[in-house]
Order: C-alpha cells, then sequence, then structure tokens
C-alpha cells in the first residue's frame, strides 16, 4: 500500500487521492495503495514515489522514463494526452481514462511451430458526474520529442510532439484536480481536493471489469480478464498534537460498476498523512573500506544534528581542523566519529580515533550536553585511552573500547579499554540522565571484568557469552559488570534504558540453558542456528527484571530494541523460522519466503506476552538492524532486503535498485500496518544499519548505513554526493513533509536550535516555491520549550528570498490552535552559530535570532 498526503489548511483541507494504474491502484486521501495479484498474467510493477514528494527525490533520481505525448493527430481526436509502455497504453480523454493491457500468449498449431499471439484487456475509468469543461493540460515539458514516420505519405506523419512528464485535469470535479505522472515506467494519478471542496463528489465507473468489490479487509478488487485488479484500503489519519491519530474511511461501491470515497469527520484546520521525502541524504567516506557495524551508530540531538560512529580503512576519510585525531592512524582500521549539520551540507567535526594496529566504532549515544559516547572494538596496544580509565591497558587479542567525546569532538573526557584475555567486543551503548553509559558486547573471555553482586560473574561457557556492563559518568568506575550466557554460544547486540536506568539488551543465543525467568514469553529454546533473546536487567545489574527467549525453530537474531515510555520494549532482527511467533492481526503474520525475513516484535513491560509480533519480508533475504520509536508508539525501522517484492508502502523508491537495498518503514502502534514502507539503495549492495528519530512534534527520521553503489540516492548540496570507494558510509535524512513534483524557483531547509526568552526552542522547516505554478509548499516546525509554545504551519502564503536572506509566512496551529506565523532566516554560509532563525506568531515579538547550534541553507 501507498499513502498519500491530506494536509490540513485554514478553512478547508487538501486531500490527495493517489493511484497507480496498470496492475495496480491506489487511493489517498490519503488513499494510497501498490501491489496488486493476478493469476495467469505476469503484470508490470506498479509502486512508485507519490508526486506530492517527488521533488525532494527528483533531485537524485532524474528524469522519470514515463512521459506523456500532447496528441498531435497520432490518436483520436477524443484523446487529450497518451502514454504508452510495456504491456500498456494509456489514453485521457476529457471525459475518461482507457488502459489497454496488452499480453503475449504462445499458441501451438503444431508441434513443429509456436506461434505468439496478443490478448488485449481495455479497461476504461470513467469520471461520473465530472466537469464536461475541465481542461486537460502537460505539466512540466520535456525536452524529449515524439515522432511518427508511419506510411509513405509525408502529410500524415507527425513529428516534434511534445512531451510532459505529467497531464492534469484542472478542475475535473468542483475545486478538484486530477493529475497522472509516473516513475520507472510505472503510472499513477492523484485526484487533489482543495480546502472547501467534497471528496464525496469523486465517482468512479469502471467498464472492462466483470465484477468490483470491496473485500473483507477494504481493498477494492476489480476482476478482469487479464486477472484481479486490487487496490489496497485507503489509510487515513490526521496529526493532532504530534500523536497520529486514524480516520475512518475508504472504498463505497455506488453500484456494482461505481466506486466514490466515504471519510468521516476530521479536523480540517490540521495535516493528514505527512509522507516522507529525502530532505538529505549523502554519502560519508575516502577511497578505503567505510563501515557502520551496529544498529545503534546514529543519534541526533536538539538542533538535528546527526551523530555517526563506524570504521574506516581509509586514510582520506573526511576529518575536520580541530577534532581530537585529524589523521589516520599507523594501523589498519580506525574508529571515526563525525557530527553532520541538521541539513547535511557540512560537517561540525569529523575525527579519527586509532591506534597502531585496528578499531571500530559499532554504536553511539549522545547525552544532552551534546557529548559522544562510542563503544567498539580494538586490538591496538596503543589506543588512547586516559588518566583514571577503568582499564588502561590491551587486556587480550581485542577488546571492547568505551569513550566519550567532548561535545566539540576536539578532546576525549575519557576513555577506556574493556576486557579480559580473549576476543571482547561492545556492540551496544545508551546514557542515562546523569552521564552513565550502559554497554553490551560480547565475549570470548573466561576473566571478563565482572563485578561483585553482579547477575552473573562466571562465564557460562562455550564459544562466547553477551555481557552487559555500566560505567560511571567519568570512565573511572564499573557501576557493574555482569556476563549473561549459557553453554553454548551468546552474543549481545544492542541496549536500552528505560527513565530508572534498567537496562534491556538483545542478541542471540544458542544455549538451550540461556538464563530466562519464571513467566517470561518464552522459556525454552525453540531450536535451529539460535535463538533471540530479550533481558531487562535491574538498575544495580544484581538481577533479571525479566528474560526470554524469542525465536522458532531456524535461525533467529535480535538486532535492534528500544522502549518507550511505558517501559514496552521493541526488537528487531532476522528470522529463518516459518514458526517465529507473530502474533494475530499483525501486519505480516506468515513468513515471506528467501533465507531471512525481518521482523518486528513489542513486548509488553513485564516481559510475558507479546503485545505484537510480525514478520517484514518479501521472497529473498531480508533483516531488521535498527528500530526507534516516536511518543506515539509508532517503530521505524531500518536494515536490508534483496527481496524484489519486499512491502513498499508510500515509498520514496518503490523498487529495488541492486541486488540488495537498505530499507526504511514505519509500523503503526498497533503492529497492525505500515505507515510508509521504502527501498533505499542504489545499484550495489546497500544495507540500513542505524536509525535515530529527533525531538520535533512530528519528528525527522535519520538513517545510517552501508554502500558500494556508486548510485546511492543522495541529494544537491548534501556533504558528499560522489562515492568514495570500496564501501562507503551513508547518512539520510527523511521529513514527513508533503511537497509537489517539478522544478522550484526557490528552496531554503534548516534545523538547529535558537536562544528565547527564559530558555531555548528548536526548529526545523524545508519550504520551496514551485517554478511553473508560484506554489508554496513545506512544513516548519518551531517549539520554545520556555513558553511551552509548539507551532506546525499549516499553509503558506508569501515566499521571499533576497541575497542570503529568506522570509516565508502563512498559517499554522500553535498547541491545536489556529495562528499565522511569520520567518525570516539568513545562511551566512558558516555553519554553526552565525545563521539566524526568527519566528513570529500572530504578530506577536520575534523569537529566536543567531543560531545556537544548526544551520540553514537558501538552494
Amino acid at each position: 500500500m501507498q499513502e498519500k498526503a491530506l494536509r490540513g489548511l485554514q478553512g478547508g483541507v487538501l486531500l490527495f487521492v493517489g493511484s497507480a494504474l496498470m496492475w495496480a491502484q491506489s487511493i489517498s486521501l490519503v488513499v494510497r495503495n501498490h501491489g496488486h495479484t493476478g493469476h495467469d498474467s505476469q503484470p508490470e510493477t506498479v509502486a512508485g514515489p507519490k508526486s506530492v514528494n517527488r521533488v525532494a527525490a527528483q533531485e537524485s533520481y532524474g528524469k522519470l522514463p514515463v512521459y506523456f505525448e500532447a496528441n498531435r493527430g497520432q490518436a483520436d481526436q477524443r484523446v487529450k494526452f497518451l502514454s504508452r509502455g510495456t504491456g500498456h497504453t494509456l489514453f485521457l480523454t476529457s471525459k475518461e481514462f482507457v488502459l489497454v493491457l496488452t499480453k503475449p500468449e504462445q499458441t501451438a498449431h503444431d508441434k513443429r511451430e509456436k506461434r505468439e499471439e496478443t490478448s488485449r484487456t481495455v479497461l476504461r475509468m470513467a469520471f461520473l458526474g465530472a466537469n464536461p469543461q475541465s481542461r486537460v493540460a502537460g505539466r512540466e515539458q520535456l525536452t524529449g520529442k515524439v515522432n511518427y514516420f508511419i506510411g509513405n505519405d509525408p502529410k500524415k506523419w507527425h513529428t516534434s510532439v511534445p512531451t510532459y512528464e505529467r497531464a492534469q485535469y484542472q478542475n475535473l470535479y468542483p475545486g478538484i484536480d486530477l493529475t497522472f505522472y509516473g516513475n520507472q515506467c510505472q503510472l499513477e494519478y492523484d485526484f487533489v481536493v482543495r480546502p472547501g471542496a467534497d471528496p464525496k463528489s469523486i465517482a468512479l465507473g469502471f467498464k472492462g471489469a466483470d465484477k468490483l468489490e470491496v473485500d473483507l479487509q477494504g481493498d477494492l478488487v476489480l476482476q478482469t480478464a487479464a486477472g484481479p485488479i486490487r487496490q489496497q484500503k485507503p489509510f487515513i489519519y490526521q496529526e493532532v498534537n504530534g500523536v497520529r491519530r486514524k480516520i475512518a474511511g475508504g472504498y463505497v461501491l455506488k453500484n456494482i460498476h461505481q466506486v466514490g470515497f466515504q471519510v468521516a469527520s476530521y479536523d480540517a484546520r490540521r495535516p493528514l498523512v505527512l509522507d516522507p521525502v529525502l530532505f538529505y541524504s549523502t554519502y560519508l567516506g575516502g577511497s578505503g573500506l567505510d563501515l557502520f557495524s551496529s544498529s545503534g551508530n546514529v543519534a541526533v540531538d536538539s538542533s538535528g544534528n546527526a551523530y555517526v560512529t563506524g570504521l574506516t580503512e581509509s586514510p582520506n576519510f573526511p576529518s575536520t581542523s580541530g577534532s581530537f585525531q585529524t589523521a589516520f592512524g599507523p594501523g589498519s582500521r580506525d574508529v571515526f566519529i563525525t557530527k553532520l549539520t541538521p541539513t547535511g551540507s557540512g560537517l561540525v567535526y569529523s575525527t579519527f580515533v586509532g591506534g597502531n594496529n585496528e578499531a571500530g566504532g559499532y554504536a553511539l549515544a549522545l547525552d544532552s550536553a551534546g557529548s559522544a559516547y562510542v563503544t567498539g572494538y580494538t586490538n591496538s596496544s596503543d589506543f588512547p585511552v586516559t588518566p583514571g580509565a577503568v582499564q588502561s591497558s590491551l587486556g587480550g587479542l581485542s577488546d571492547a573500547i568505551v569513550l566519550k567525546l567532548n561535545a566539540t569532538g576536539s578532546a576525549l573526557i575519557y576513555s577506556t579499554y574493556l576486557g579480559g584475555s580473549n576476543v571482547d567486543g561492545g556492540n551496544g551503548i545508551a546514557v542515562d540522565s546523569s552521564g552513565n553509559a550502559y554497554v553490551s558486547g560480547q565475549t570470548q573471555s573466561t576473566n571478563f571484568p565482572t563485578t561483585a553482586g553482579a547477575f552473573q560473574t562466571s562465564f557460562g561457557g562455550g564459544f562466547s557469552d553477551a555481557w552487559a556492563a555500566k560505567l560511571n559518568p567519568t570512565g573511572t568506575a564499573l557501576v557493574y559488570s555482569t556476563y549473561l550466557g549459557g553453554s553454548n554460544p551468546d552474543g549481545s547486540y544492542a541496549v536500552a534504558i528505560d527513565a530508572i536506568g534498567s537496562a534491556y539488551l538483545t542478541g542471540y543465543t544458542s544455549s538451550s540453558d540461556f538464563p530466562t525467568t519464571s513467566g517470561a514469553l518464552q522459556t525454552t529454546y525453540g531450536g535451529g542456528g539460535a535463538d533471540a533473546f530479550v533481558t531487562k536487567l535491574n538498575p544495580t545489574g544484581s538481577g533479571l527484571v525479566f528474560s526470554t527467549l524469542l525465536g522458532g525453530t531456524g535461525d533467529d537474531d535480535g538486532i535492534g530494541i528500544a522502549v518507550d515510555s511505558t517501559a514496552s520494549a521493541y526488537v528487531t532482527g532476522q528470522t529463518s523460522s516459518t514458526n517465529f511467533p507473530a502474533t494475530p492481526g499483525a501486519f505480516q503474520t506468515a513468513y515471506g519466503g528467501g533465507n531471512s525475513d525481518g521482523y518486528v516484535a513489542k513486548l509488553n513491560p513485564a516481559g510475558t506476552a507479546l503485545v505484537y509480533s510480525t514478520y517484514l519480508g518479501g521472497s529473498g533475504g531480508d533483516d531488521g538492524s535498527g528500530i526507534a520509536i516516536d511518543p506515539s508508539g509508532n517503530a521505524f525501522v531500518t536494515g536490508g532486503t534483496s527481496s524484489t517484492n519486499f512491502p513498499a508502502v508510500n515509498p520514496i523508491q518503490p523498487n529495488n535498485a541492486g541486488g540488495s537495498d537498505a530499507f526504511v518503514m514505519e509500523l503503526n502502534p498497533l503492529g497492525t500496518a505500515l505507515v510508509f514502507s521504502t527501498y533505499l539503495g542504489g545499484s550495489g549492495t546497500d544495507y540500513g544499519v542505524g536509525i535515530a528519530l529527533d525531538t520535533l512534534p512530528n519528528p525527522n527520521i535519520y538513517v545510517t548505513g552501508d554502500t558500494n553503489s556508486t548510485n546511492f540516492p543522495t541529494t544537491s548540496g548534501a556533504f558528499q554526493t560522489t562515492f568514495g570507494g570500496t564501501y562507503d558510509v551513508f547518512v539520510t535524512k527523511l521529513a514527513n513533509i508533503v511537497l509537489p513534483p517539478g522544478a522550484t524557483s526557490g528552496k531554503v531547509t534548516g534545523g538547529g536550535t535558537v536562544n528565547v526568552t527564559g530558555g531555548i526552542a528548536n526548529f526545523g522547516f524545508i519550504v520551496q516555491a514551485q517554478s511553473t505554478t508560484g506554489q508554496i509548499s513545506g512544513d516548519v516546525q518551531y517549539v520554545n520549550h520556555a513558553s511551552g509554545a509548539k507551532v506546525h504551519s499549516v499553509a503558506f502564503t508569501t515566499f521571499t528570498i533576497s541575497g542570503n536572506t529568506a522570509t516565508f509566512s502563512g498559517t499554522c496551529t500553535n498547541n491545536a490552535l489556529p495562528c499565522t506565523f511569520t520567518v525570516t532566516v539568513q545562511d551566512n554560509d558558516q555553519p554553526p552559530g552565525l545563521d539566524s532563525f526568527v519566528i513570529s506568531v500572530d504578530g506577536g515579538a520575534p523569537e529566536g535570532g543567531t543560531l545556537r547550534g544548526g544551520d540553514i541553507e537558501i538552494h
């Protein structure tokens, strides 16, 4: 399914009702969805980015191959525009669209000869009750021309026929436009319902379908000679004070051949369904190998700066002057720690940390002061450690490392080894409000440092154990340190903490005697190569609050973990178990196929039951890696997929672009449906590793991973738009913003913090004007932490750029009440600190000024 946007404007609502054509359609009041099933035919794939958000993605993906020809005599005079593709031709008339589907069929006439014949199915969708005077116009003319040299009469030839990216019916119904567009040989259409218009006036009549029905899932199914065409149930919701509230609605059959839409009541002042776009996307790497290795490698501060860590073999990995270590060390691998500006256009700092051999950063966390805490591994005997550290020398073949970097990236506040005489590594890290660091990982050492009174002070056996440790704020002592494991291999990949300092760990175990608690969800080992586990340690590390296995008869791993405000744990990872415990009514209850699927599971606070559990996957290999939770309980997940049929909903990138791609998705709070899901990648191998959310009311999504694709989607103005070599890191920010397609006459983006009376405020925005229509679109969010004001844009009325200054204004909501706003920003090209952001709400006193931190870019 793919969703569209329903953006509220003062006095009305802007409604996008989008559908993909050819063999699937979608509707959106979002009403969008993609996906169909056919029996005898082999249909084209029909998922694609929506027109409302294609601009940012278009900066990466270039011109679209689907185009619309103006009719210059090459078709019946009733046809205004036509579009041709493999297996279909689309004709747009003033009253309907006509879709001709063709399918080759082999017919054997005798044993020696096989002939290929073609069957045709014609599907017509009439606009019932529409404006007969509606004008059909081309939008965004392309440079390419079409020529027809048919027959030997030059007078009947048609040359230099113009082509367009989109074809639009203007005012098809009162206040409603219809736009057709395409992406990568896929056709889609949107109804755009302006404020004051009634979506119930839309009525579609179908011919060429033997039967229409709305099934029990709310999907619209059109039975045709070519097989069924399925339009999934519309997904409709509205943002209210940062909380997503589902709006009831869907298809309604007006008679056996007519379809309309019904929508429950909603607040027309508020936006409904904000769709994701690429705010920025950048490579980060040099000429060698640059990688992320753990799900917790990205974090975001209150200004929208993204912090990442990983490992690099590139001597020319980008570093910044004044950072702790500006040159690659004498060893073969170094840790890198990089802080990007909120617009992804530059580095606030980037530093190496390493010694005479190998070192890598596996996970990162932030405190409120902007200090970065990193764990990973090293086998360097001269890795930089600080006086008084927990462990000042390398203990064995390799040790875990834990370090704290100051807010400017210029110095180590502390750095320590942590390990025994064998191989040890740190995979997960979290930080509490007091600056205590919670770390987890894997150890092969029977003398890994543990503390008296810890839950498990002895090595459990087998190849390895998981471990968990809590370091004091100065990094000089262990508050606690414990093994966690049984008699076979075990390891922890991630750790999260709740408000009282309980640590939640996930990872894998092959031990039938892995420590579990009475009454836990699953106390018996499922079998296969391993089970995932979810363990909650008490704040002192002396006991288990709960500990449970999670898995079936195949191989299962827990890779990422997050905890919400109610102490419910969310886990993602990979499974090859066809009987992995999925819950009834979950988004995907059956194994998708291939060698693995991803999954998302939510456990109740006691660890005794699943709130929900769902597979995530298609017919190839899929796995979840990173997970983050917003205040409403939506789960945001990233990972990797080699499936060509991985579920895509509202995607920025609808199809797998290479052997494997990263994916990014949002699962609703009940675990029953995807809010959006998109591929993210190029023609090589791409993998999503970490994910984080910022603190704005409608959070932006920050995704990290690895790529060897030379055409990974990057955005104009990003820090590094070209591939460095071997493998690069990528950092991508997705904003839940609706943007229309087409070239822009101006665009400004930004995010950060400013001083206000009595405290600070944070903001984020993207605003642009279309060059052809002058339409202003985008999103502004502003939170004044001193006054409590929460301002969110609804519509824009003005937008001007003069030199390094941009001003935009419009209508908004302030803590759910209608308001107006005016914003003036300056891009002084020297982030951070010299750009400025000033906002006035309802004509009141200006707030803001020079940025405390952040960045503003006028494009």
